[in-house]
């Protein structure tokens, strides 16, 4: 029986060649890769990030196609997560971008039905992100760019990311936001530095993308949200009050709540509730499916989290587990 149409756009991968390189070299730049008494791998950068325990579900892909197979998914859209590349210097950087850009297309020409990724570009140093950018847009399986909500000290309405936003968008490929973890001390219990963190870190790039003119600049530009645009639709209102307001929020020519209509968002709420009120403020033409495999706070099942929400039309559903991505990541 052929499998039903269905991709997950928030999954992670770690490529051996990737880790290799951390392993190998990260210490000059300030990052090491441990192992603990269970022979679990952790990405440990500088004192404030640690990345792991990274389990075997990130690197073996036969095991992800088993647990796809699991979930009813036909197709994984693969993508990096913390801690990224921007901790490296530019030739280290670079060489991180490429290893896991030929790792994510190696892996599409193995298993072209069941998998495709989202390429990373060396940020920190945008001359070399667009070099990389050219590189990869000629890759088999290369169908978006992923970036994280900030690169170093830089916000994504940073000047110097400008020409690279215009040649993705010149390129047809959408942009896929992740959180990087807001460090601070009042996070730190209670896993709050991903309940609260992540989401809020998504608004504080979708603003800085909104009042920086990024999405104005760029009319042709699609940015996807994560964790389904974080606080950014509850929060739309305090946007729009600082809009009217200050005048230092007077940036752009119409109120922040207008541009959510511009991104996408995935499904991952955690409540059917949250998820029908985002369909309802952006459309359910805007929602793709996401888990955010393969970490513990992930969708076991996220194909049944769409099935299963009874306030959806099939039509509306439909969209959500394949057709909306299909046409944003041309898979015809």
């Amino acid at each position: 029986m052929a499998q039903p149409l269905t991709i997950d756009t928030h999954v992670h991968y770690f490529p051996e060649s990737y880790l290799k390189l951390i392993a190998d070299h990260g210490k000059r730049c300030g990052t090491t890769m441990t192992t603990d008494s269970s022979g679990a791998r952790f990405i440990q950068v500088g004192l404030l990030l640690r990345t792991g325990p990274i389990t075997s579900p990130f690197i073996d892909l036969n095991e992800r196609l088993a647990e796809m197979d699991r979930q009813g998914l036909k197709m994984h859209a693969l993508s990096l997560t913390q801690p990224m590349v921007y901790w490296a210097d530019d030739d280290l950087g670079l060489k991180l971008c490429v290893a896991f850009n030929d790792a994510v297309s190696a892996a599409h020409r193995t298993h072209p039905d069941r998998l495709i990724g989202f390429a990373c570009l060396p940020f920190q140093n945008p001359n070399l992100a667009l070099e990389e950018l050219e590189r990869v847009s000629k890759l088999p399986g290369i169908r978006g760019i992923y970036m994280a909500t900030a690169v170093r000290d830089r916000e994504l309405s940073d000047r110097s990311f400008f020409p690279v936003y215009e040649r993705i968008a010149d390129l047809g490929l959408p942009l896929f936001l992740h959180p990087m973890m807001i460090n601070n001390e009042r996070l730190k219990q209670y896993y709050l530095i991903n309940l609260l963190g992540n989401p809020f870190d998504t608004v504080i790039a979708a603003s800085h993308l909104i009042f920086g003119g990024v999405m104005d600049a760029f009319p042709n530009l699609e940015v996807s949200l994560p964790h389904a645009g974080g606080a950014l639709p509850v929060l739309r209102g305090r946007l729009d009050r600082g809009f009217e307001i200050r005048g230092e929020c007077k940036v752009i020519p119409r109120p922040p709540s207008e541009y959510l209509r511009r991104f996408t968002y995935d499904t991952i709420t955690y409540s059917e509730e949250i998820l029908m009120d985002l369909v309802r403020l952006v459309g359910a033409e805007r929602i793709m499916m996401g888990s955010d495999y393969c970490f513990d706070i992930a969708y076991n099942d996220p194909v049944g989290i769409v099935t299963g929400a009874k306030s959806l039309t099939d039509g509306q559903k439909s969209q959500i587990l394949w057709g909306n991505a299909a046409r944003l990541l041309r898979l015809g």
